[in-house]
């Protein structure tokens, strides 16, 4: 089977020598039931130097994907032009398509599933949700006949090391600068730590276990700037973790859902709480099933090629059969709730100038939006001081009122984190919302 592959960067280079590795090429031909060749590889400058033979390189990328000698293709550049004309002419022309471009899929995931289907060939992206955790598949087949309640889950490395390296007594800044140092982050982090890149997987996720077209904008995403050490200082002193998840699950008893990406406060004895450093995991809960959880490397070049290359084992075995994988069920239409309509406990932190009948004040405006107190507790900075609460189940919208207000207080000098609390029987959406 003839692989055009475009782009080369740390996936597509870690890509050509998986496969044009002697010791495992048996073993991949094995699987395969063809013996796999990358025939072309397009990047933007053949001059540079890569880890792939010179004579494969080409800057034209789309000649590569309409050559006759090539039967699949692999799209490892990302973003949302020129890849999508690739994959539709590739698809187009009935070749299979292997991606893990997670934006592109997060946009118009939709319409190429529909094109792959028509031209009966297989559309497939393992790596584009939790690189070598295997997420889309178990979603799309094993669990097909489940009704998936709830997706949750740990999808961006960056920020959970992040935050691990927080919990451990670095600054956000620190903690930040050494993912860069390894890796882990890009030189401009804003994908990672404003939430977009985890919102694109959890549009994705959302698509697969709900059976609807969820784009990245029916996510409501948060990052994680305004967490800081010392809230996690905090948290963990009352028995809670805070991690960066991606949640997407059903409201109510009819077909409404909700999507979104926040850090949140986990209790510390919740599965996903363990989960540090780069390191991604995903929190399943069927209707039927009960819960489970996969859990691996989210990222870094090798475990991403490892889920490309299976994808692309997959479409070599469907190929010589005639066959492609069935499209994953969909509905046009879904209610996405809005997420001020769901409801939590909180976590609320604020540095308020120390004077009498401050907490007073501050519990009153609470109260007036009916915003209950769980736990306090006040912390003494000079001539501040630091209030830290846990609420009962509230609505995002009276917290969100109840927070506007408190800013505008004279005694409050700075709010500073408002997390929602999840992963126990407290939390979850409305009831009846």
């Amino acid at each position: 089977m003839r692989v055009a592959l475009l782009g080369c960067g740390t996936v597509g280079s870690a890509l050509v020598e998986m496969v044009a590795d002697p010791a495992r090429a048996a073993e991949i031909e094995l699987a395969a039931g063809v013996r796999l060749e990358i025939v072309g590889i397009a990047v933007r400058n053949a001059r540079a130097d890569r880890a792939a033979p010179r004579e494969l390189l080409t800057e034209d990328a789309k000649g590569l994907v309409e050559r006759d000698d090539v039967d699949v293709v692999v799209e490892l550049i990302g973003g949302l032009d020129p890849a999508r004309e690739l994959l539709e002419a590739a698809l187009n022309a009935g070749k299979p398509v292997v991606t893990g471009n997670k934006a592109l899929l997060a946009r118009v995931g939709g319409e190429l599933a529909d094109l792959a289907s028509a031209r009966g060939v297989d559309l497939l992206y393992e790596a584009a949700v939790a690189s070598a955790i295997p997420v889309i598949r178990p979603l799309r087949e094993s669990l097909a006949g489940e009704r998936i309640v709830r997706v949750m889950g740990i999808v961006n490395g960056t920020t959970n090391f992040v935050l691990s390296q927080m919990s451990r007594g670095s600054t956000y800044d620190e903690a930040l600068a050494e993912a860069q140092q390894l890796g882990l982050a890009e030189a401009d982090p804003s994908a990672d730590v404003g939430g977009s890149d985890a919102a694109a997987k959890a549009a994705i996720l959302a698509s697969l276990a709900f059976g609807a077209d969820v784009v990245v904008d029916d996510v409501h995403c948060e990052g994680i700037t305004e967490v800081t050490d010392a809230d996690v200082r905090y948290a963990a002193q009352l028995g809670y973790v805070i991690k960066p998840l991606a949640i997407a699950e059903r409201v109510g008893k009819g077909s409404a859902i909700s999507v979104r990406v926040h850090p949140a406060v986990v209790p510390s004895e919740h599965p996903l709480a363990s989960v540090g450093g780069e390191f991604n995991a995903v929190f399943i809960e069927g209707e039927r099933a009960g819960e489970m959880m996969l859990y691996g490397k989210g990222a870094g070049g090798d475990a991403a090629a490892s889920a490309v290359l299976g994808d692309l084992i997959v479409a070599a075995r469907h190929l010589s059969q005639g066959v492609s994988t069935p499209p994953a069920s969909r509905r046009a239409n879904v209610e996405i709730v809005p997420v001020d309509q769901l409801s939590s406990p909180f976590y609320l932190s604020m540095d308020v100038f120390d004077r009498p009948g401050v907490l007073a004040s501050v519990a009153a405006v609470m109260g007036d939006h009916g915003v209950s107190i769980r736990w306090m507790e006040q912390k003494g900075l000079g001539d501040e001081a630091r209030l830290i609460f846990l609420t009962h189940v509230a609505k995002e919208g009276d917290v969100a009122a109840t927070v506007a207000e408190l800013g505008r207080l004279d005694v409050v000098d700075h709010i500073g984190a408002v997390l929602r609390v999840v992963g126990s029987e407290a939390s979850g959406p409305s009831p009846g919302a």
